[in-house]
C-alpha cells in the first residue's frame, strides 16, 4: 500500500513538472502550411481571404514511461476538419508507425514504446491531411518535433577512476590532495537532475571534499606515514543538488601518504664488538654496523664518521651506498703487544635533512665499537730500521761492517737467527753472524769495481724458520787512495823545426780512479831521468793540468825526429801516489804560418793524412778478395765430389718402369727383345748343368762371364722350365754371399684381366706341371696374331708326341 502511494505521488510530481514546463507552450497557435499565401497559390481566395491550415500545440513526451497503455503525446488538427471523418491524418519520419502511432480520424498521437532522453532527445516527423475519398492533400505536408522530456533517471558516475592520490605526511590542514569529478547523463538545462554535489562517506576523520568542485583536502595535520601510509576514502556524488530524491554514485579514492625526513637514524645497539688479528693488512674490513631509519627512499641515506681521535687515527669508516651500512676498516697496522683493545665512536647522520623538521631533534646518533686485537706469531722486526752501512775498501777480510738487530715482537720473545739472501750476494762478498747479526767482509773490497752493494738480510725465529723477515741493506764502500794518477791519454805532440823558445807544445791532464772526499789535487814535474833535458820545460798550472813548452831555438829532424819526455804525476794522498807518463814529441816541417807539413814518422803522417773513407775502401777490397778465394775453393770441392759420385754410381740407383701393354706379337717396334734375350743362354746353361750338376762351379764362377755366355732364345725341343728356377736360385746364392755383386734379377708382373675371357691365362705362375706335361695345341685356334706363339709351343709339343710314339 505504501509503495503504491509512493508511486502515485511520484507520477503526480512528474506530471506537475511536465505541465509546468509546457505552460509556456500552452497557447493555441495557428500556423500556415509551407507555401501558403504565396502569389498564384490556389489557396488564396477572392477578396484576399487566406485558408486556414494546421493547428497543434508543442509536443512533449516524458521519458521512461512505464504505463501499460500507450502514452498520449498530442493532437494534430486541420481547421478544415468538420469532424465528419472525411479527413485522414498520417505522419512520417523518425519513429512513425513504430514508436509513434496516429489516429487517422482524430489526429491523436500516442507513444507505444519507452523512450530514453539520454539516447535521443527529440524526434522529427511530418504530418499530412488527405481527403479520405480522393486521397488528395488537403493541407501541405508540415514538419513537427516531439521532444523527449527528461526525468532524473541517471545517477552520477565517476568515469576517471580508479583514483589514486598522494600527500606528504605532516602536511597542514587543508592541503589539496587531488580532485574527483562525476558526470550525470541527465539534461543539465532542465531542472536539477544534473546538478551534482560531493560528500565523504568514509575517511572523513582525515580528509574532506569540496561539495562543488570535488577537491579532496586533508582534515588533520598529523598524518604519519610510519603509522599509516595508505587511506581508502569513499567519495559520494549526488544529483538534484543533494535534495531529497536525488540519485547518487560513489567511488573509492586511494590516498598514499608520502615520506618526509622526520625520523633521525638510530643504532639498534649502543655497543658493538669485533675482533681482528694483529697482522691484518691496512684496508682489511673489521665489521659492519647499521643505523635504522623509519623513513624510506633518499630520506634513509646516511653517512658515517669516526668521532674520537684515537679511532680516526687507527680506523676508517665508509658508507656502503647499497645497504647504507658503515664499513669499518683498518687504517694503520695493529699491534697486539702495544694495545689489545681499541674503542671507536661511530656517528650516523642523515645525508638530506629537511629544515622544516629540525625542531624535532638532531638527525644523528652515535654508537661505540670495541675492536679486540688478536695475537698471532709474528716474524722478527728489525730495529732500528736503518739500512745504510759504510766500510773502507782496504778493510781486511773478516772486518765488521755493521750489526743488524731484530727482535721477536711476540710476548714469548723467541731468539732470532740471521742470514743473508744469497740471491742478492751471489759472490759472497759479505757474511753475517747467525746469532749476533754482525756483518763482516767475506772478500777483498774494491770501490773502483763496485762502490755500492745492496744485500737482503733475513731474520727468523730460531725454532720456527717460517717466521722470517727481510730487510734491505745498502753498504757503501768508502774510498782510499790506492790508485796512482795517470795521464789521461797517450799524448803525442809535434814541434816545428823552426820553433822558438817558450812555445806551447801540449797541455797535459791526468785521471785518477780514486775519489777523495776533498777532491783531487795533482802535482806535475819532470821525471828524474829527464833532469838533463834542455829541449823542453814543464809548467804546473795548479789546476790539475800542466803545459809543455820548448826551451831552445829550432830543431833538426835529420839529427833527431822524436823526443820522449817522461813526466811524473803525484796526487795529494794520503798516502801520496805517483806514476810516470811519457809524452812523445815529433819534429816536423812547418810552413810560414806554423802549420805542420810533414814529419819523418811514417805512421804519424799516415795517421794524420789517411781519411776514414780511404780506410773503408781498403777494407772493402780485402773483403772482396777473401770472398773470391772462398768461392774458388768451394767450386773445386763441388767439382771433385761430382766426379766421385759419378764413379760410385750403381746400377741399383736406376729403376726403369714400363707400363704399356704393347701391340702383341706382330708389334715388333715397341720394344727390342734382343736386349733381354742376350742376357740368357739357356742351351749353354743347360749344357753346363748337365755336365756336373747344379753344384759344380756354382758359387765360385764369375757372374760376368756367365752373363755374356748366355745365348739368345731358340726353340729347343728339350727345353725345361726348371732352367729358370735353377738359374734364379744360383743368382740368389751368389748375391747372398758376395755383397759387391749388383742384383741383375728381373721381376715381372702379370695381371689377370677377368674371368670371362674365352682364352685361358698364359701365365706360368699357376702352372705346376712341367713343359712336357702341357698341351699347347689350342694356340693354333687363336688366329694369326698368335701364330708365332703357337709355332713355339704347339709345334714343340707335337714333336715331343711324335718322338714318344
Amino acid at each position: 500500500m505504501a509503495k503504491g502511494l509512493q508511486g502515485f505521488l511520484w507520477t503526480v510530481l512528474l506530471l506537475f513538472c511536465a505541465i509546468q514546463e509546457l505552460g509556456s507552450w500552452a497557447m493555441h497557435t495557428e500556423v500556415e502550411g509551407p507555401g501558403l499565401g504565396e502569389p498564384g497559390d490556389p489557396a488564396l481566395l477572392a477578396g484576399g481571404r487566406v485558408k486556414r491550415g494546421w493547428v497543434w500545440n508543442q509536443f512533449f513526451v516524458v521519458e521512461e514511461y512505464t504505463g501499460t497503455e500507450p502514452l498520449y503525446v498530442g493532437k494534430i488538427h486541420s481547421d478544415s476538419d468538420e469532424g465528419d471523418g472525411s479527413i485522414k491524418y498520417t505522419i512520417s519520419g523518425e519513429g512513425a508507425g513504430t514508436i509513434f502511432l496516429i489516429d487517422e480520424i482524430t489526429g491523436d498521437i500516442h507513444a507505444t514504446e519507452r523512450l530514453d532522453r539520454e539516447q535521443k532527445t527529440f524526434y522529427t516527423l511530418r504530418a499530412q491531411a488527405r481527403d479520405r475519398q480522393t486521397d488528395q492533400l488537403l493541407e501541405p505536408e508540415s514538419e513537427f518535433i516531439i521532444k523527449v522530456q527528461d526525468i532524473n533517471d541517471s545517477e552520477p558516475r565517476f568515469l576517471e577512476g580508479p583514483y589514486i592520490g598522494s600527500v606528504a605526511e605532516l602536511s597542514p590542514v587543508g592541503t589539496s590532495v587531488m580532485q574527483v569529478m562525476a558526470s550525470d547523463a541527465d539534461d543539465p538545462t532542465y531542472g536539477s537532475s544534473a546538478r551534482v554535489v560531493y560528500s565523504v562517506l568514509e575517511g572523513e576523520q582525515h580528509f574532506t571534499v569540496d561539495s562543488k568542485t570535488g577537491v579532496i583536502r586533508t582534515a588533520v595535520a598529523d598524518l604519519d606515514r610510519e603509522t599509516q601510509d595508505r587511506y581508502e576514502v569513499v567519495i559520494r556524488a549526488t544529483d538534484m543538488a543533494g535534495q531529497l530524491g536525488g540519485l547518487s554514485g560513489s567511488t573509492t579514492v586511494t590516498i598514499v601518504v608520502t615520506d618526509v625526513n622526520d625520523n633521525p637514524p638510530r643504532f639498534p645497539q649502543k655497543m658493538y664488538q669485533f675482533s681482528i688479528v694483529e697482522t691484518a693488512p691496512v684496508g682489511t674490513a673489521i665489521g659492519r654496523v647499521k643505523a635504522e631509519d623509519s623513513d624510506v627512499g633518499e630520506n634513509t641515506d646516511m653517512t658515517y664518521q669516526v668521532k674520537d681521535e684515537e679511532g680516526v687515527e687507527m680506523f676508517k669508516v665508509t658508507t656502503d651506498s647499497n645497504t647504507q651500512e658503515a664499513v669499518i676498516t683498518v687504517q694503520k697496522p695493529l699491534d697486539y703487544e702495544s694495545k689489545k683493545v681499541h674503542t671507536v665512536v661511530v656517528e650516523a647522520l642523515n645525508k638530506f635533512v629537511d629544515p622544516r623538521f629540525v625542531d624535532l631533534g638532531t638527525f644523528r646518533d652515535q654508537t661505540i665499537v670495541r675492536v679486540s686485537v688478536l695475537d698471532v706469531d709474528e716474524p722478527p722486526e728489525f730495529r732500528p730500521p736503518s739500512n745504510l752501512m759504510e766500510v773502507q775498501e782496504d778493510a781486511h777480510v773478516g772486518s765488521i761492517v755493521g750489526v743488524v738487530t731484530a727482535l721477536d715482537p711476540d710476548t714469548a720473545n723467541h731468539p732470532v737467527r740471521y742470514a743473508i739472501d744469497r740471491s742478492t750476494d751471489a759472490e759472497r762478498i759479505f757474511d753475517i753472524d747467525a746469532k749476533t747479526g754482525a756483518i763482516v767482509t767475506g772478500k777483498v773490497l774494491d770501490r773502483e769495481t763496485a762502490g755500492w752493494h745492496n744485500i737482503t738480510v733475513l731474520a727468523m725465529e730460531a725454532d720456527n724458520h717460517s717466521q722470517v723477515s727481510k730487510a734491505s741493506l745498502r753498504i757503501r764502500i768508502l774510498d782510499v787512495n790506492d790508485n796512482p794518477p795517470e795521464l789521461a791519454t797517450p799524448y803525442e805532440a809535434a814541434v816545428c823545426e823552426d820553433a822558438k823558445p817558450g812555445q806551447l807544445i801540449q797541455t797535459i791532464s791526468v785521471v785518477d780512479r780514486d775519489e777523495p772526499q776533498s777532491g783531487h789535487r795533482f802535482y806535475f814535474t819532470l821525471a828524474p831521468e829527464a833532469t838533463n833535458n834542455h829541449h823542453f820545460s814543464l809548467l804546473d798550472i795548479q789546476d790539475n793540468t800542466a803545459a809543455v813548452h820548448t826551451q831552445r831555438v829550432g830543431f833538426n829532424r835529420q839529427e833527431q825526429d822524436v823526443y820522449l819526455l817522461p813526466i811524473l804525476v803525484v796526487d795529494s794522498g794520503p798516502p801520496a801516489l805517483s806514476s810516470t807518463g811519457t809524452l812523445t814529441i815529433r819534429v816536423c816541417g812547418c810552413d810560414s804560418n806554423g802549420a805542420i807539413q810533414s814529419c819523418n814518422s811514417t805512421a804519424f803522417v799516415v795517421s794524420a793524412t789517411l781519411s776514414p773513407g780511404a780506410l773503408i775502401a781498403l777494407l772493402v777490397c780485402v773483403l772482396i778478395l777473401v770472398v773470391l778465394v772462398l768461392l774458388i775453393l768451394t767450386l773445386k770441392r763441388h767439382h771433385k765430389s761430382h766426379l766421385t759420385s759419378e764413379d760410385d754410381e750403381d746400377m741399383r740407383d736406376n729403376v726403369i718402369k714400363y707400363n704399356d701393354e704393347g701391340g702383341g706379337e706382330q708389334d715388333t717396334e715397341a720394344y727390342d727383345m734382343s736386349a733381354l734375350r742376350s742376357l740368357y743362354d739357356f742351351s749353354e746353361i743347360k749344357a753346363g748343368d748337365g755336365g756336373g750338376g747344379p753344384g759344380e762351379g756354382g758359387p765360385g764362377r764369375n757372374p760376368a762371364s756367365e752373363l755374356h755366355a748366355l745365348p739368345q732364345w731358340v726353340q729347343s725341343p728339350d727345353l725345361d722350365f726348371s732352367v729358370f728356377r735353377d738359374y734364379i736360385c744360383r743368382k740368389v746364392e751368389q748375391a747372398d754371399e758376395d755383397l759387391s755383386v749388383p742384383p741383375y734379377d728381373s721381376f715381372q708382373t702379370y695381371a689377370f684381366e677377368g674371368s670371362d675371357s674365352p682364352v685361358p691365362s698364359l701365365s706360368s705362375i699357376n702352372t705346376w706341371s712341367s713343359g712336357s706335361e702341357q698341351d699347347f695345341s689350342y694356340l693354333r685356334g687363336w688366329g694369326p696374331r698368335f701364330r708365332q706363339l703357337a709355332a713355339l709351343y704347339a709345334g714343340r709339343r707335337g714333336e715331343e708326341d711324335s718322338e714318344e710314339s
